[in-house]
């Protein structure tokens, strides 16, 4: 079996309908977003060709796509924080609790599984103003202001709200994947360092965290990769609005294809999300020296 298995043509056969699909759905996507970005369409008719004129247009004169652009990054940093570290921080303390750990295992997870719209609705009542969310209430105790503190509807933190609560729904996956992962250290390590004496924290700081540096890099990627193209909590929380404060690059791309009806200025969005993407990927693993051998 192992032998049938390291041949290239067994390996070959079983990745041949997974990469089928992804050039089906995504390769050829990507090709004709590129090669509707050329044209000037509505969507209907005729389409007018004008070469480079809409990523020209993107570069000097839309201060909203630089703007979607900002609000991207900063949106992907909080989501990095909380996904990818606060994960870490939620499965190292799950690894030091021997009861209960199934429950809180449980109720960490559910909002992975409970769909974005879902989410969106769950928090668009808590941080309500009219009526008074449970937000509000629980921070009018400390003072009378937060009783109509508006979160969603605040152009200064909506963006932040709006990462915030993708971060939620997604850190009881990163938990899951980072709590295998530290199960997985083998415990003559973690014996070594108790002989030599180290603490708990020493143990994590030195041991078992760098043991599981390759899974730490894996999901920074996949975090990166996936807020980079984020679309349903902010499209659904804010719209990316007020105004343009939460905008993001996929909402704009949205926003000029489907609204504003603009299919080639839209897909010229959608290709330099992909550039971007792919630009923050591979700087990313040259930074973290992902994929070359030790």
């Amino acid at each position: 079996m192992q032998k049938a298995f390291g041949k290239k043509s067994v390996i070959f056969v079983f990745l041949f309908p997974a990469l089928l699909i992804y050039t089906a759905l995504v390769i050829v996507s990507i090709i004709w977003a590129g090669y509707y970005s050329f044209f000037d369409w509505s969507g209907v008719g005729d389409k007018i060709f004008v070469g480079l004129s809409n990523y020209i247009e993107l570069f000097t004169n839309d201060d909203v796509f630089r703007a979607s652009v900002g609000h991207t990054v900063i949106y992907t940093i909080i989501n990095v924080a909380i996904q990818v570290f606060g994960g870490l921080l939620f499965a190292i303390l799950l690894s030091r609790i021997t009861k209960g750990r199934v429950v809180l295992q449980t109720l960490y997870y559910i909002p992975v599984v409970i769909s974005s719209v879902a989410i969106c609705q769950i928090f668009t009542k808590l941080f309500s103003v009219t009526p008074t969310g449970i937000v509000n209430q629980v921070l009018s105790f400390f003072s009378s202001s937060f009783k109509t503190m508006e979160w969603i509807s605040n152009p200064s933190i909506s963006l932040y709200v709006a990462a915030f609560v993708e971060a939620y729904k997604y850190l009881g996956l990163y938990m899951v994947i980072f709590y295998a992962a530290l199960i997985g250290v083998p415990n003559e390590l973690s014996e070594a360092a108790k002989i030599d004496g180290a603490t708990v924290a020493q143990e994590y700081l030195h041991v078992r965290i760098p043991y599981i540096k390759p899974v730490i890099i894996a999901n920074c990627l996949l975090v990166l990769n996936g807020s980079l193209r984020s679309f349903e909590f902010s499209y659904l929380l804010t719209h990316g609005g007020p105004g343009n404060s939460s905008e993001l690059m996929t909402t704009y791309m949205y926003k000029q294809a489907f609204t504003s009806m603009k299919y080639g200025y839209g897909s010229a969005v959608a290709i330099m999300i992909v550039i971007i993407c792919l630009v923050v990927g591979v700087l990313f693993r040259k930074m973290t020296g992902e994929g070359k051998e030790e």
